[in-house]
């Protein structure tokens, strides 16, 4: 068993600043190479505190500012829009970074905190999940909209 420490939050492992012991596998060929996960140390417990500060300052400061959050993105959908074929069908996707950048200043939502079940190919509505707090998760239609 390898001990780390996650640099990016990382699904059903934990966020960054958590100390984990994983497989030495998955530790050497996902997380490390992929720069999610340093090696843990025991001079990385400073780094560790920071990395938590940054953390914290990066969340949003309360739960209630999180829930009002959700209130406004769950009654607002986002328009996204996008080049298509004649047939609706895109050309590419539609990435989390497009719907974080149309989201824009209603919440601060990073990217990495968009859940897509399916990827979205085709012009229509979606529903994506984002998590803004932990236990605060809205869920936002998307508009995907044909480009002038």
């Amino acid at each position: 068993m390898a001990k780390l420490i996650l640099t990016h939050e990382v699904a059903g492992l934990g966020t960054a600043g958590d100390v984990v012991e994983v497989k030495d596998g998955y530790a050497t060929n996902f997380l490390v190479p992929r720069k999610l996960a340093t090696p843990w140390s025991a001079g990385a417990e400073k780094s560790i505190d920071s990395m938590r500060v940054a953390r914290r300052g990066r969340e949003l400061a309360s739960i209630e500012e999180a829930q009002a959050a959700r209130d406004s993105l769950q009654s607002n959908p986002v328009t996204v829009t996008a080049n298509a074929g004649p047939s609706g069908r895109l050309f590419g996707a539609i990435t989390t970074a497009e719907i974080a950048d149309a989201i824009g200043t209603r919440a601060l939502v990073d990217k990495r905190r968009i859940q897509i079940g399916q990827p979205i190919k085709a012009l229509g509505d979606y529903q994506v999940k984002v998590s803004l707090h932990d236990g605060v998760v809205a869920t936002v239609d998307v508009k995907v909209v044909a480009a002038s």
